[in-house]
């Protein structure tokens, strides 16, 4: 250590000296000599190996640790070289690695990408091993609860838009949950675990829950009797005021600050009209280690067989909330980055929209096509060609079957099966006449077009906005 100090304190002055027979203006072969000079203590210097700084590579595994339990569904794998990789979980502990290595402070975006988990897969119940997110995130300082607001506001808007059914968005904190557990007589080495179990209370019954804590888990039964007095409730923003009044966990500085936002994020949420959708549950957990404040998970319900019933939940299908230290877990200085974000799983919405399509016996459009270019006799690819062409060079989503001499009734076939609206058929007497035949495949309709006018007709169909010349 002594021998290095000595070392760093020459390289010291024989830096000073170069810098200063540069200033001296001395001579070159002077200033290059004693340049050499430095070069060579620096060589021996060697790199300091306790100020080399963290780089994250981006091949580097950095999952582990960030997802509790459910880390067990990451599929690891093992480069050639023998180093730990593994495909994503998720898109926001990419994110925020992205926000680390970019040194980013401030950000809103969103993002569409496959994640995948070592589970069992249900296809009926929208559980893949790989499949798509929809991540929207906020990351910044900014005053308390205006972004998580935004996030929950962003939720309804989509799962509204969507239309599949009335849906219930179940909002918690993780401060709470952590206060909760504390006045109830978990040790804090247990919190995570115990989250865990509390989480699935939307899927199986107190008594379970409390078997796994205590048979599984080694909690003991009037620990977990006092934390099932909390986390059986759930309403609105009346449940947060109660809550504030609890003598024990208002006094526990982490609820109290939970509390104290949840409430807030309620006022807002009544500005935004979305508060109807909202309920405060305190069996809301979310396993993930990452969360440190607000967390949200959006449900499907299914209508109550009789008045007066609770809706029966049938699936999570959007979920999220705040993770203020991830980023900093990344950043070699820890600076940390204030982030909310939610994910929407899309497959999860797609395999809904399936199964209620089909219990209607309704057919799914797989296509944007808007009319199909057939022909009613043979040789007529080149007009066909000319024509789809006209549409596409106005704005028409149209197409052509690849073949030279399709049958008119295959064509007329496929435009059914695909949910294509419209059939501009070119025949003969057709092109003699200027005209094209347009043919609705619902209705079977069919009606003489002018060609020139053709456009116009088809954007007035669809409800494209006409041509104003």
């Amino acid at each position: 250590m002594a021998e290095r100090a000595a070392l760093e304190e020459l390289v010291k002055l024989q830096g000073e000296r170069v810098r200063s027979l540069k200033q001296q203006k001395a001579s070159a072969e002077l200033i290059e000599e004693e340049v050499a000079k430095l070069l060579k203590l620096k060589a021996q210097l060697g790199p300091d190996e306790s100020k080399q700084k963290f780089v994250l590579k981006t091949p580097k595994e950095t999952l582990t640790g960030k997802y509790g339990e459910d880390s067990k569904l990451i599929y690891d794998l093992k480069d050639q070289g023998g180093e730990l990789l593994s495909l994503r979980y998720d898109l926001t502990v990419p994110f925020a690695r992205y926000l680390a290595m970019n040194k980013l402070t401030n950000i809103k975006r969103y993002h569409i990408a496959k994640v995948y988990r070592r589970d069992n897969p249900a296809m009926t119940r929208g559980r893949y091993r790989e499949f798509y997110q929809c991540d929207f995130d906020i990351a910044g300082n900014f005053d308390p609860m205006i972004p998580d607001a935004e996030c929950l506001k962003i939720m309804c808007e989509i799962l509204s838009s969507l239309q599949i059914g009335d849906f219930l968005v179940k909002v918690n904190d993780r401060r709470i949950l952590d206060g909760m557990f504390a006045i109830c007589g978990v040790s804090d080495s247990k919190f995570r675990t115990i989250c865990s179990s509390v989480d699935k209370l939307d899927k199986v019954s107190w008594e379970e829950v409390k078997n796994e804590m205590v048979g599984e888990k080694g909690l003991a039964p009037e620990v977990a009797d006092r934390i099932g007095d909390y986390v059986q409730q759930h309403g609105g923003v009346s449940l947060v005021e109660q809550l504030l009044q609890d003598p024990k966990l208002s006094q526990n500085k982490q609820a109290l600050e939970g509390l104290g936002d949840l409430k807030l994020l309620f006022e807002y949420l009544t500005l935004f009209g979305i508060d109807d959708k909202i309920s405060f549950d305190l069996s809301l957990a979310r396993g993930l280690d990452y969360y440190t404040g607000v967390i949200y998970e959006a449900v499907l319900l299914q209508t109550p067989a009789q008045a007066g019933e609770e809706p029966l939940g049938v699936g999570s299908v959007a979920a999220g909330g705040r993770y203020d230290g991830l980023v900093g877990m990344f950043d070699p200085k820890g600076r940390k980055v204030p982030c909310v974000g939610l994910s929407i799983g899309v497959e999860r919405i797609f395999s809904i929209v399936e199964q209620r399509l089909e219990a209607l016996e309704e057919k799914v459009r797989t296509t944007e096509t808007q009319v199909l270019v057939a022909s009613a006799q043979k040789k007529l690819l080149e007009e066909r060609l000319k024509l789809v062409s006209e549409l596409w060079d106005a704005g028409i989503k149209a197409e052509l079957l690849y073949k030279k001499n399709p049958k008119l009734l295959n064509q007329l076939q496929y435009c059914e099966e695909a949910g294509i609206p419209l059939v501009a058929i070119i025949g003969e007497q057709e092109l003699k006449d200027g005209v094209i035949k347009l043919r609705s495949v619902t209705s079977r309709e069919e009606v003489d077009v002018r060609r020139e006018d053709l456009v116009e007709e088809i954007k007035r169909r669809t409800g494209q906005p006409l041509c104003i010349c």
